[in-house]
Parts: C-alpha cells; structure tokens; sequence
C-alpha cells in the first residue's frame, strides 16, 4: 500500500484533520478535499481534478447540525457525487464513517448516517463502512451549544473515544486489502469506541470545570432516541475495537479552553 493515494473528504473538519496526519505520517500521498481547499462536495467542484491519480476515497465530510431531512440529503448528495466523480477517475474504492447505532435510530442525525451507509453500500464504488462512538471532542460542542450560562446535558451512557483513534482505525480499514466486504450476508459493520463506559453529563462536568462551565445533567427527554440511548442502543457491540485515551486520560493532555 505504499504508492496508494488517498483523497480524503471534509479534510480539513474534526476527524479529517487526524486522518489527513495519519496518512501522511504513514508515507501515502493525501489529497484534502474540503471547500477550504476548493472542493466541494455537493455542487461537486473540484472533484474531478482532486480526484486525478486517487486510489482510495476516504470520505468524513460531515453536515453541521443534526436536523434529520436535511442531514440525510447532505448525505446521498455528497455520496453520489464522491461515488460518480470517484468512478469517472478510475478510483478502486471508497471508505466511509458513520456513528455506532445508526442502523437503529429512528430520528435525528444519528437516523440520517442510515441513508449514508446506504448510498455508499449502493453506489458503482466498493464501499466500507467504519462505525464510531461519539467523539471525546463532542462533549466540547455540547458545552457550545448551551444557552446562557449554563450546560444542560443528558445522563445518557456513551463510550467516548478520539477522533485521533477513530482516524487511525479509518486509515487501518482502508489500507487492509483484505477486509471483509459489509455488503456480505452476516458481516458485522466494524465498529471503533473507547475502552470504558462512560456517562455523557459526566464527562461534560469534567470539560466544565475546565473551562468554567456549570454542568446540570439531565434524564435526555426531547432528544432523539433518548429511550434507545439509555437503554444501550448506541453502545458498541461485541466485536467492536475498543482503544484508548480514556476522556479523562484524552482531557489530561489538553491546556485549559477558555470559555
């Protein structure tokens, strides 16, 4: 896999940042498609030239709010251009992230990375898809999104892991020449989370205090598919790959955030 290239979408966003640095510190040549760079995903410009030469797609490109209509039509537009552009330049194959769970939400962002994987999964490309728990970096934007002077956040179990271990996992997938195809009957989507359970208002008091946040937990009402959540829904099944930092051990490496 040393003369592969990779063209990687929404590069320059939370996860495709890590992913463009473990591909390069792994010797492969990268391409950052991301509007930043003059590609877009959607309205499709740049693709072609960005896609020259590419072997490997790895798409991370990510809508920016969790409306469920408008998340999923990101979703197929972004797929079916990456799929067409990608099979006009000759590329071999395309890898994918999605959130743990998705196969059984029923509303919301998490329900839209179903029409995702599934575009993907049916589009002219291979296609693998790598299922991920919530980023330790979400609790951030859970602390971001409070209004006033206070953060209202679920007690809803969770096993954070780091967009770094997420992008290392990605890059291992889509470099593994013999990885199982997920169109295959009876071959489970492979799934990266962290190495413990956690509670989602819990790790939010631990970023609170850092940045001096009041942190309330909540029980999750009005957010979707909190019941599936609490009861376990969208935490990683067995043959998940569970791998460190721990959010704490993840917290402890970063300067204090001021709010």
């Amino acid at each position: 896999m040393s003369t592969v290239k990779f063209a990687v979408a929404g590069a320059t966003g939370r996860l495709g940042r890590h992913v463009v640095d473990v591909l390069a510190e792994r010797g492969h040549q990268v391409v950052s498609m991301s509007r930043a760079t003059g590609v877009d995903v959607i309205t499709g410009t740049g693709l072609a030239d960005a896609l020259t030469g590419v072997d490997v797609i790895i798409d991370v490109a990510s809508w920016h709010a969790s409306d469920q209509e408008a998340a999923t039509e990101f979703f197929r537009t972004a797929t079916r251009n990456l799929h067409e552009a990608g099979r006009h330049a000759g590329v071999d194959r395309l890898v994918a992230v999605s959130i743990i769970g998705a196969d059984k939400a029923t509303a919301g962002f998490v329900a839209a990375q179903q029409a995702h994987e599934e575009a993907h999964l049916a589009g002219p490309l291979p296609a693998r898809i790598l299922r991920a728990a919530q980023f330790h970096e979400f609790v951030d934007q859970l602390l971001d999104w409070r209004q006033g002077d206070v953060a209202y956040v679920p007690a809803l179990p969770t096993q954070l892991v780091a967009c770094r271990t997420v992008a290392e996992t990605l890059v291992d997938l889509a470099t593994d020449a013999d990885a199982p195809d997920p169109s295959a009957p009876d071959t489970p989507i492979p799934e990266i989370a962290g190495p413990r359970r956690e509670v989602m208002a819990e790790a939010a008091k631990l970023l609170g205090a850092r940045r001096g946040i009041k942190v309330v937990e909540v029980d999750g009402a009005g957010i979707p598919d909190a019941e599936i959540a609490a009861a376990g829904g969208f935490l990683p099944g067995p043959h998940a790959r569970l791998a460190g930092p721990t959010f704490q051990e993840w917290l402890a490496t970063r300067e204090r955030v001021p709010s």
